[in-house]
C-alpha cells in the first residue's frame, strides 16, 4: 500500500517557522508531483504549495506564497515545506499529497490538476498562537 508520511506540525508563536516533510514510502517520487494541503476547521481545504518532480516547477497559493519555500531532496525522497512569519490564519491540519505525473498531457500535472492527486497522508496539525 502506498503511503505518504507528513510531519513536522507544531505549536509556534505568530512570526515563527516550521518545516514540514513529506516523505513516501513503497515508491520513490522522481515521476510524482508532491502537493500541500490545509484544512482549518470549519472551512474547506485550500491548496497551498506544490512541486512537480519532473521538471522542478512550482507553484504557490496567494496566501501563502510571499512566506513559503516548497523542495524537495531526492536523496531523502523527501519534500519540504518551509513556512516562514506564521500567522494565527496558518492554523491548520496540513496534508501532503502525492499524484503521477503524466507527460506530454496537457494539465498532465497534479500541480495544474489537483484531481490527480490519488495519494493522501494523515495530516500534521500546525498551530499558531498570536
Amino acid at each position: 500500500e502506498v503511503q505518504l508520511q507528513a510531519s513536522g506540525g507544531g505549536l509556534v508563536q505568530a512570526g515563527g517557522s516550521l518545516r514540514l516533510s513529506c516523505a513516501p514510502s513503497r515508491f520513490t517520487f522522481d515521476d510524482y508531483a508532491i502537493g500541500w494541503f490545509r484544512q482549518a476547521p470549519g472551512k474547506e481545504r485550500e491548496g497551498v504549495s506544490c512541486i512537480d518532480n519532473t521538471n522542478g516547477m512550482t507553484t504557490y497559493g496567494d496566501s501563502v506564497k510571499a512566506r513559503t519555500t516548497i523542495s524537495s531532496d531526492n536523496a531523502r525522497n523527501t519534500v519540504y515545506l518551509q513556512m516562514n512569519g506564521l500567522i494565527p490564519e496558518d492554523t491548520a491540519v496540513y496534508y501532503c499529497a502525492a499524484g503521477e505525473v503524466f507527460r506530454g498531457y496537457t494539465n498532465g500535472s497534479p500541480c495544474s490538476n489537483p484531481d490527480l492527486f490519488d495519494t493522501w497522508g494523515q495530516g500534521t496539525l500546525v498551530t499558531v498562537s498570536s
